[in-house]
């Protein structure tokens, strides 16, 4: 009966709102968020920060990178960009709160190109955007306070590693079969956000690769998925900020320089790639990074 109820609201709700509605509110997001940073946060930055030599054209080419993977396949920028991030020193924190400040802007410019080409599935927006959002301010408010995302996220890859061979095996069938079945969709963007905002990354990973693993259309998939990270990662950034403020400006704008030029080349690389390719890159890219991630956890 609830469920039955929730359906009619969300399918009321996407009826009603249009993907143009939707493009309108991701643009008045980013500039509110624009004019907060601007007005509270930029007078403390440091002279040091605006200081541009080769680690800011580093973290450019890093940014575009990382876009260009997440645009195309629906994950791994949080992942790459953290892990980066970290390594150049920054506590987890401070690197998660870069991550998704840099990620409001790159997910907005590739969430908007993926509607434009039409990589968008609009029922699946709405059914991931709400228990999305929720999870991931719950998760950054407990990163912000109390809690270290660090013994979470070896559990987190176990799982993913296990579902890349799942996904990987589906696509060497010699008929891949292509079927809409998002059931459980609030399900996983409830899990996804949280373990997104808490570890650095982690919505596309296991959002994008459980839908895929499903059946679904990977392009409509990757599309609808990075739209929805757009709001999970503007509010995940909005509490850490609050908890964290803002450091190292001169990482950040590299990120989000070289993020929103690689967002539209992302977005169409999704839609030009057959499906059968998308399957296998991204069973293949979910392997690697969770066994990378746990060589560093063990090793």
């Amino acid at each position: 009966m609830i469920q039955s109820v929730r359906a009619k609201v969300i399918n009321l709700t996407a009826n009603r709102i249009t993907a143009k509605h939707i493009s309108i509110g991701m643009v008045l997001l980013k500039l509110t968020l624009i004019g907060i940073l601007l007005v509270k946060y930029l007078p403390t930055a440091s002279a040091s920060d605006w200081h541009v030599d080769s680690t800011f054209f580093w973290f450019v080419l890093a940014g575009f990178i990382a876009q260009i993977v997440d645009g195309a396949l629906g994950m791994a920028y949080g992942a790459t960009s953290s892990a980066v991030l970290l390594g150049y020193g920054l506590p987890p924190k401070l690197a998660s709160a870069a991550v998704h400040s840099a990620e409001v802007f790159t997910t907005g410019v590739s969430g908007l190109s993926h509607i434009k080409l039409g990589n968008f599935d609009k029922p699946l927006f709405f059914k991931l955007i709400v228990p999305g959002v929720l999870s991931a301010s719950l998760g950054a408010f407990l990163l912000g306070t109390v809690l270290d995302g660090g013994y979470i996220k070896p559990f987190v890859n176990a799982y993913l590693l296990i579902l890349g061979v799942v996904i990987l095996l589906k696509s060497l069938r010699k008929k891949l079969e292509i079927k809409r079945n998002v059931k459980h969709a609030p399900i996983l963007a409830a899990f996804g956000g949280f373990f997104d905002a808490i570890g650095g990354g982690g919505w596309g990973p296991i959002v994008t690769s459980n839908l895929i693993s499903k059946g679904n259309a990977p392009a409509q998939v990757i599309g609808t998925v990075n739209t929805a990270e757009f709001f999970v990662t503007y509010f995940t950034a909005g509490i850490l900020i609050y908890f964290t403020g803002i450091q190292s400006w001169q990482i950040i704008l590299g990120l989000i320089l070289g993020g929103s030029l690689a967002a539209p080349l992302g977005a169409y690389v999704t839609k030009k790639i057959p499906q059968k390719a998308l399957f296998i890159i991204v069973g293949l890219l979910i392997i690697i990074t969770s066994l990378y991630s746990l060589l560093n956890v063990f090793f």
